[in-house]
């Protein structure tokens, strides 16, 4: 959801900061970057290590809060998202969002969603073990009724392409806030707007994307 569908990753950086400053600490856009993607858990923890003087349950409650505070006012849509999930609801395609944020911020997105969007929804709060770990998608697959390796997942963060890849599911990378770098079996774009659902099918299948700039 962060980052792939939406670009709130602004948002929990800002939530970050302001908690972080509010404790005496310091927080940097470099600290930040390495929480993307990551189980909030475990966010709330390195918080804790940067001098947040709180319960991890408060620092969850809070980051959610603001996150959510924001939302409410505009759903931050990525370029071409909006267009790809009403192309796969036409298709008949069953999706799964799966997330490591918690149900009280997937609510709010899909309500703003077209029509049947989405089949199953994985929150971060109803998960045993988040990103990395595969529970989540392979979770999700389960409640589509599906086989995870039939499964296309769209991840942006080295924590969700980690996960999405050890579950088994044909996995497209998007950078968007952090580098995705080349590794087997991984396709990676740069923007939903040039993703198809022929794409889609062709990962599918088993062929791998890469549009990406080489960087030396």
């Amino acid at each position: 959801m962060d980052g792939t569908l939406v670009d709130t990753e602004p948002y929990w950086i800002a939530a970050e900061m302001e908690l972080v400053e509010a404790h005496g600490g310091v927080w940097t856009h470099e600290d930040a970057l390495g929480l993307v993607g990551n189980a909030l858990l475990e966010s709330a923890e390195i918080l804790q290590a940067h001098g947040v003087d709180l319960g991890a349950t408060e620092i969850i409650d809070f980051l959610v809060r603001r996150v959510a505070e924001a939302v409410t006012l505009s759903v931050p849509w990525q370029p071409g998202a909006l267009e790809l999930l009403t192309d796969l609801a036409t298709a008949g395609v069953p999706c799964a969002l799966v997330t490591m944020s918690y149900r009280m911020l997937t609510d709010a997105l899909v309500a703003a969603s077209p029509a049947n969007a989405f089949g199953a929804i994985v929150a971060g709060d109803e998960v045993t073990f988040g990103k990395p770990h595969p529970e989540p998608f392979l979770r999700a697959a389960a409640l589509l009724g599906v086989e995870v390796r039939d499964c296309v997942a769209l991840e942006d963060s080295p924590p969700g392409i980690a996960s999405a890849l050890a579950s088994g599911a044909r996995t497209i990378g998007i950078e968007v806030m952090v580098p995705v770098p080349p590794q087997p079996g991984l396709s990676r774009i740069g923007s939903l707007t040039t993703l198809t659902l022929a794409d889609l099918g062709r990962v599918a299948s088993g062929q791998t994307l890469d549009r990406l700039t080489p960087t030396a």
